[in-house]
């Protein structure tokens, strides 16, 4: 199975369980009397919308180079990135309201039976993250990492609901609204990953030195072809699960100009082979000295 068809299966992985417990929250929290499951439910639902612009994305980006797009449409999956994060912004912003309207509110405990529901959403909302982070690091795709986050920041208000419903429960009369402000706290935690997400996709867009691990196995993997004295300058831009490479490699200077050709196509060809997320290859021969 190649990058692509295990990003789109994760993907259909997060959609099918972002739109499960969004409809079980918003059931629990309406007969719960629980604002942070309600709230935990609207997290839910933005993630579903989310997931489903990481799928278009990752479909998008993934597509061949044409003539008005020779480097392919890679540059597409950081755009996405953004979306989900305003996505993101805008459910914490939501979250964030509605729970200080609560506070200010008189309203019923919530009910025991939601912490037993709650706990086990957690520990689904946990393995979702580890899986699906899993996934974008074998992608290598940023728009999967925004949605693994997702899951992070799911099972996150989740426990933040669990702790303020507990608190509220056995605390008693006077506690109503600690789930609401452990709904205030899980907003704050979604706008602080909205950071966290953005920030590495920000990078990307502008083409920011972040791949020194890559530029060494492109160094050692090119010290192997016959006929690579040295390597020089090595840059790297990404796009989309793609990395784009400029790599200046040092040759014998009494060789021909063909014989100079196609060392680097050689060198090329190889480097491509042993790391496959490499997309365009560029190798600029330097005369050794």
């Amino acid at each position: 199975m190649n990058s692509e068809e295990t990003a789109i299966k994760t993907t259909y992985f997060s959609i099918v369980g972002n739109t499960s417990l969004a409809i079980i929250k918003g059931l629990l929290g309406y007969f719960g009397n629980s604002y942070a499951l309600i709230a935990d439910a609207i997290e839910s639902t933005s993630d579903i919308f989310a997931s489903f612009l990481v799928l278009f994305g990752i479909k998008y980006s993934n597509r061949p180079a044409d003539k008005n797009h020779p480097y392919g449409h890679g540059r597409a999956e950081p755009l996405i990135t953004f979306l989900v994060v305003g996505f993101l912004i805008t459910s914490a912003t939501i979250i964030a309201y509605e729970s200080i309207e609560n506070i200010k509110t008189p309203h019923e405990l919530p009910k025991s039976f939601t912490l037993y529901f709650l706990g086990a959403i957690i520990i689904w909302k946990e393995i979702s993250y580890r899986l699906v982070m899993k996934k974008s690091k074998e992608t290598h795709s940023s728009s999967l990492k925004a949605d693994a986050w997702h899951h992070r920041s799911d099972a996150v208000t989740s426990i933040a609901a669990f702790i303020g419903i507990s608190i509220a429960i056995f605390m008693g009369k006077g506690y109503e609204s600690a789930d609401d402000w452990a709904a205030l706290f899980a907003s704050g935690f979604i706008l602080y990953n909205s950071y966290l997400i953005f920030r590495p996709a920000l990078g990307e867009i502008m083409d920011e030195h972040l791949y020194d691990d890559l530029i060494e196995e492109i160094r050692v993997a090119s010290h192997k072809v016959d006929g690579i004295i040295e390597t020089e300058k090595c840059f790297i831009r990404k796009a989309g699960m793609k990395y784009h490479v400029e790599l200046h490699a040092v040759v014998d200077a009494n060789i021909t100009v063909k014989q100079g050709h196609d060392l680097a196509h050689v060198l090329k060809d190889y480097l491509r082979n042993e790391i496959p997320q490499l997309g365009h290859v560029l190798i600029h021969i330097e005369p050794s000295e």
